[in-house]
């Protein structure tokens, strides 16, 4: 079992810079993928970015080049560093993981909220 606790989110005026931890307790050796997802009122979640525990990364279209995902070499802390941020960044950020030898995000952190003012 899994546990993910985030941490990290706030208030920022559009262009400002947030940093988000995910701390990763429990059988984190058996973790092979963490993703950052997030969701906005009205819409439904979607993933923002993931980092495998080789340590290749992907992200969605919409932040790609302003967001980077990294983790500590242990894999029991990922962090995604937000950086020119926009108002529609602003919405509930998830941390999720994937157990290896499953498919699928079946455990997730509580959220942190992330608001960018225009």
């Amino acid at each position: 079992q899994v546990q993910l606790e985030e941490s990290g989110g706030g208030l920022v005026q559009t262009g400002g810079s947030l940093r988000l931890s995910c701390a990763i307790s429990g059988d984190f050796f058996n973790v092979y993928i963490v993703g950052w997802h997030r969701q906005a009122p009205g819409n439904e979640r979607e993933l923002v970015a993931f980092i495998r525990r080789g340590g290749s990364t992907v992200y969605a279209d919409s932040v790609k080049g302003r967001f980077t995902i990294f983790r500590e070499s242990a894999y029991n802390m990922v962090y995604l560093q937000m950086n020119s941020l926009k108002p529609e960044d602003t919405g509930v950020y998830y941390c999720a993981a994937i157990e290896s030898g499953t498919s699928g995000y079946n455990n997730w952190g509580q959220g942190t909220q992330v608001t960018v003012s225009s």
